[in-house]
């Protein structure tokens, strides 16, 4: 039962801190493999193509399984779901520590145990927007979403140099072992101190469930103070399907997922094999994208939040989208083609910050419109920023093999002006339930 009286908490804070903590540990499983790739290569025999598979094939099982995992968020909570997830994190992250190395078929298995990686952590930002769409007033999902997508920028840039440690001190398994053992510890606190509502929360002050009800699109103001969370609404996929919205963020996070894979597969690798970097500097000066993205997801959703209180929705959330993206596009020009090896990786990881300041705004956007059906809509833009993802984990070095460096990024750099225009035909204003 909930606790009663007049005191003031804050327990959605330390849910949304505790999202933060399992997004950062989603991206420490995603980006381990990069990190130990050069070790894996010579162990199993794999050149950079066959690296980019075995990267390509999380996003594959990532992408596939977002619908799903956006409807078990709508049917069975966020806590639940994310659990299991995590669970399942931890169990391929185990299987690629133990997998022998002249077992037949390893790539195959590699990408097989990799693809069920990306099966359990897609359920981690849809379940994630599920929380917010029940948890989280209007006037500070920017924020929170800033904070959960912190959670990329912080997990992937402690990767770099802690796993460096963990494997020039034990080996590569040993990063997965340590992995492994984070996602069960994460995942535990999870299961222990979250609900998936407010309502069924017994830290929760009934002053704290009146501000979150008073947020919550919706909530209406004949809505009843009883201690029931309003009914999952049935789920329209026609008048999900009709929205052009859709259409646009989820052209909008194919480029933003393409963007950011570069970073998240490749930019390590390439501070080694292009600009000369040895390992301890590769491991120094790739932690900086992903300090940016930190840092600017939380200045970009805290901006959409004041934005949005002055300005509206459109403003806050689609123009501060669009000149973010805006911003990325030159920045990655000019970073692939300067000489100075450390000037580039910190302009390149500009680039990236300047990205992230989008990116809590695609999550807002979805609970605006979507509101209690916001686990699926967004689970079907997140598929298409995997897809993304999945691609430039394959095609980046073949460009950069056939092409050069430069001309990967300036295609990053193109695709980042599409997805800057693709936002000004979304209107957060429109409600699906409105």
């Amino acid at each position: 039962m909930r606790i009663a009286g007049v005191r003031r908490t804050r327990v959605r804070y330390f849910l949304a801190f505790w999202l933060f903590i399992l997004s950062g540990v989603a991206f420490l499983d995603r980006t381990n493999i990069s990190v130990a790739g050069l070790q894996i290569s010579r162990e199993y025999g794999l050149g950079n193509q066959h690296l980019g598979w075995i990267l390509s094939s999380f996003l594959i099982g990532y992408a596939c399984f977002q619908l799903p995992a956006g409807v078990l968020a709508a049917r069975y909570g966020p806590r639940r779901v994310l659990a299991i997830g995590v669970l399942c994190q931890a169990t391929a992250t185990m299987l690629t520590a133990v997998l022998p190395t002249h077992v037949p078929g390893a790539l195959f298995m590699l990408i097989g145990i990799r693809c069920t990686l990306g099966v359990g952590e897609s359920v981690i930002y849809p379940a994630a927007n599920q929380f917010v769409a029940m948890w989280i007033p209007k006037e500070e999902r920017g924020f929170i979403n800033g904070l959960i997508f912190a959670g990329v920028g912080a997990g992937s840039g402690l990767t770099p140099p802690l796993l460096t440690w963990i494997i020039s001190t034990h080996g590569w398994r040993s990063a997965f072992w340590f992995s492994a053992v984070v996602d069960l510890c994460a995942g535990a606190v999870w299961w222990i101190f979250s609900r998936n509502t407010p309502e069924e929360h017994p830290g929760v002050s009934r002053t704290e469930l009146n501000e979150i009800r008073e947020g919550l699109t919706f909530y209406t103001t004949s809505t009843p103070t009883t201690t029931q969370p309003p009914a999952v609404a049935k789920i329209s996929w026609r008048t999900i399907f009709r929205r052009i919205d859709l259409a646009a963020l989820m052209l909008g996070y194919f480029t933003f997922g393409y963007i950011a894979w570069v970073f998240f597969s490749w930019f390590y690798i390439y501070l080694v094999q292009v600009r000369g970097f040895d390992l301890k500097s590769s491991a120094f000066y790739s932690m900086f994208p992903f300090l940016c993205m930190t840092v600017f997801s939380l200045i970009g959703g805290a901006l959409s939040d004041k934005l949005t209180r002055a300005y509206g929705l459109r403003v806050g959330r689609c123009y501060l989208a669009s000149v973010s993206l805006l911003l990325t596009a030159p920045l990655l020009v000019v970073g692939s083609q300067v000489h100075g090896p450390r000037l580039a990786g910190l302009i390149l990881s500009a680039g990236a910050g300047a990205m992230y300041l989008s990116q809590s705004t695609f999550w807002s956007v979805s609970v605006d419109i979507a509101g209690r059906s916001s686990g699926v809509f967004s689970s079907i833009v997140n598929m298409s920023g995997q897809i993304g993802g999945a691609i430039t984990a394959s095609l980046t070095p073949w460009l950069a093999q056939n092409f050069g460096w430069t001309t990967s990024f300036n295609v990053a750099a193109t695709l980042a002006v599409i997805g800057a225009l693709s936002w000004l035909v979304v209107h957060p204003e429109r409600s699906l339930e409105s």
